[in-house]
């Protein structure tokens, strides 16, 4: 007599491909997912159903207008379908107790990849740990913000041709900013590059970053104006509100770095200013005319590097 209590077979299941930091990207797999992002790009308008019948959930403990968008956008595009918890820390259990490891177990009973924002460093990490589809990470607090890092190398090869032999200046809070700390690990993957890191000295990027760098790649400065000259990519980032413990410490570095017209008339001419968006105030908005301000350009790259990877980490 057959036993109706037997446990059901054990599923199969192909290796994961999880992103959560940008540690985990190889100069290889940088290079494979930037020629699929190309292919994506020059395909667009093309009906593109590779994710047909797939199902991705976004699951957002913090703001977010470009990566929630671009990745659902991207997810749509792919002929996918999208679960979205927008406000995910007041929109979900976790307002209830429930932990982001049970959160993250549940959920990956429902859909076949998950996108994760959240405020803790490591939390994507923590979530890849217990999931059973991939995790990719779409900011971790002051941590990592690997898709960011991948569509600001993807904008300045389309601006600049390489991604080598660059000196790239990286401003403003570099200690919280998440982008900054992504793109220097994933730019030092290419020779010869240089990177300036403009911060004053209480905003300054972590050792832990730097010291998987290496120094001899890296120059420190307070001074924005007298390294801007001699610059390939003028990467202006927001001083960030929310990582401050008061707003008084707050408001002793906002406004510190401010790009004007005059500033840009120092850049080179072949140089380009990216920015990970949102700005608020640190950009001057008659600077938008100039043909060398990349940002939205580079924002709209989001929505073809989150295709290619939304097809890599879904695809076996």
């Amino acid at each position: 007599m057959r036993d109706t209590l037997a446990a059901p077979p054990a599923r199969t299941q192909a290796p994961l491909h999880h992103l959560t930091e940008p540690q985990r990207l190889d100069r290889s797999l940088i290079e494979q997912l930037l020629q699929a992002t190309s292919d994506f790009e020059q395909r667009a308008g093309q009906a593109q159903d590779r994710l047909q019948g797939r199902l991705l959930a976004t699951l957002f403990y913090e703001p977010s207008t470009r990566t929630r968008f671009s990745f659902e956008a991207a997810m749509h595009r792919l002929g996918g379908q999208v679960l979205s918890a927008q406000n995910a820390g007041q929109a979900t259990s976790a307002l209830k107790g429930e932990s982001l490891e049970d959160t993250i177990r549940v959920v990956g009973e429902y859909a076949d990849a998950i996108v994760l924002r959240h405020p803790e460093i490591g939390a994507a990490d923590r979530a890849a740990q217990v999931a059973r589809i991939s995790v990719i990470n779409a900011g971790d607090g002051a941590g990592h913000h690997p898709t960011q890092a991948l569509l600001d190398l993807y904008t300045i090869k389309k601006e600049l041709g390489r991604l080598d032999h660059l000196r790239v200046a990286l401003v403003g809070d570099l200690r919280h900013g998440r982008t900054v700390r992504s793109l220097a690990l994933l730019l030092a993957k290419f020779p010869g590059n240089e990177l300036v890191l403009v911060s004053p000295p209480g905003l300054r990027l972590g050792d832990d970053v730097r010291g998987a760098i290496g120094a001899a790649s890296i120059h420190e400065t307070d001074d924005l104006t007298g390294v801007v000259p001699r610059l390939d990519v003028l990467y202006q980032t927001r001083i960030q509100a929310e990582r401050f413990a008061s707003a008084d410490e707050y408001g002793r570095y906002r406004g510190i770095y401010v790009v004007t017209p005059e500033l840009m008339r120092r850049l080179s001419e072949h140089a380009i200013l990216m920015h990970p968006l949102p700005r608020v105030g640190e950009i001057e908005p008659q600077v938008d005319a100039d043909p060398r301000a990349a940002y939205f350009r580079q924002a709209r790259n989001g929505l073809w590097v989150r295709m290619a990877v939304l097809d890599w980490a879904m695809t076996p």
